[in-house]
């Protein structure tokens, strides 16, 4: 546990760090042939194929059908570095965190509702604890339950 714990922070800090920019809608082969004043011609002999196979590779690219094997050859063509990386919209933490809430919230809920029909309700604070135990075990204990 404590090895996710600190995986989960490692991996936050990195992506923390990484924002590229978002793709320009021609795509980047494209954008980054042009800045260069390269012709598609020119590219293509780079690349050891065809014009109309460098334009459809530059079309695949544009509609996100390019494979990365093929964005990797465009990539040293140009002689650039290929970078690839998921940057998530928020911490990884407070995903964890947020989605051992919602499981909690489940989990609580079954429970309460058998206890609301015997006529037992529990208040909402004591509801509110519950969550915040069953949370707290989630986050302590059991990450693999959180994702099923």
């Amino acid at each position: 546990m404590e090895f996710q714990k600190l995986r989960l922070s490692q991996v936050d800090r990195a992506v923390r760090l990484a924002s590229a920019p978002p793709r320009p809608s021609p795509g980047w082969i494209q954008t980054i042939r042009t800045a260069l004043g390269m012709t598609t011609r020119q590219l293509a002999g780079r690349l050891g194929v065809s014009q109309s196979t460098l334009t459809a590779l530059e079309k695949s690219e544009a509609e996100d059908r390019i494979t990365l094997q093929s964005l990797r050859r465009a990539a040293e063509a140009l002689d650039c570095e290929l970078q690839y990386v998921l940057v998530p919209r928020s911490s990884l933490k407070r995903r964890v965190e947020d989605r051992a809430q919602d499981v909690a919230h489940e989990r609580v809920a079954r429970v309460w509702h058998s206890m609301r029909l015997e006529e037992q309700a529990p208040t909402a604070q004591l509801d509110k604890k519950e969550v915040s135990r069953v949370q707290r075990d989630l986050l302590d204990n059991n990450w693999k339950q959180l994702w099923d």
